[in-house]
């Protein structure tokens, strides 16, 4: 199983890095976690437009799906072999409704079902192509979602955007590598149920067993490294920041 990160930047695009989105593969499926602002374009160096097998969208803020309107343009008005066939994603409530609302003047109201197969997310564990899926809801101010990957005997957690949460240890438990967001500073923020700092990321992992920890959707506002060092003060394990275009093999 492999790891691309595409985009890691939290609440709006760095001069850096696109929002979050993230490249699963294995057996040739490619798998593409989350497509928030400017992410369409960073895919682009990792794999081809129309070579994705399935996405998942951890929830409805537009730094986690907004570029799902970019694509349907892609896809729906491609004219260069015909349109696309339907493409599997898998997102909270309402997913299908959000997109159309926001790309506001599609052809018609069940346009974005022409070129995606919406599957509605809830706790559960179920096969996306080669991998074994398990979703939790975790704690933020709208419905969203952590999930787990598995494949071949490897694990890949991703928080998605949290708060402190139960649901995101067992989702990390003994996890490979531990993909956990981190947008609070330490002793700076802090509000329930919407993200973690640094070293929220580093007990959580700890909490868990995860073997590794890579650190996300830090904002621009946020000093990674103050992160950084805040999960390494809790956590014994190898700690990274994500960053546009690393590769994890798992």
């Amino acid at each position: 199983m492999k790891l691309t990160v595409v985009g890691c930047s939290g609440s709006f695009p760095s001069a850096e890095s696109a929002c979050s989105s993230y490249l699963v593969e294995a057996d040739g499926f490619r798998l593409l976690l989350d497509m928030g602002n400017g992410a369409l374009g960073e895919l682009q160096r990792h794999c081809g437009l129309y070579d994705l097998d399935a996405i998942f969208l951890s929830h409805l803020h537009a730094d986690h799906c907004i570029d799902m309107c970019a694509y349907f343009v892609a896809r729906y008005y491609r004219h260069d072999g015909g349109r696309c066939a339907p493409l599997p994603v898998y997102g909270p409530e309402g997913t299908e409704h959000r997109l159309t609302t926001a790309y506001a003047d599609t052809p018609s109201a069940s346009s974005m079902s022409e070129v995606f197969d919406f599957h509605t997310v809830k706790p559960s564990t179920f096969e996306i192509g080669p991998f074994t899926v398990h979703t939790e809801r975790v704690a933020h101010p709208v419905e969203a979602y952590g999930i787990r990957v598995e494949h071949d005997g490897k694990s890949l957690a991703y928080s998605g955007d949290t708060g402190v949460s139960p649901a995101l240890d067992e989702l990390a438990r003994d996890a490979d590598l531990f993909l956990c967001e981190a947008a609070f500073t330490h002793g700076k923020e802090n509000i329930p149920d919407l993200h973690l700092n640094g070293r929220e990321a580093g007990e959580t992992a700890a909490r868990a067993h995860a073997r590794r920890l890579v650190l996300t959707h830090i904002p621009p506002w946020t000093d990674p490294q103050i992160n950084l060092a805040d999960a390494r003060a809790v956590y014994d394990g190898p700690v990274e920041l994500a960053a546009p275009g690393r590769t994890y093999e798992l």
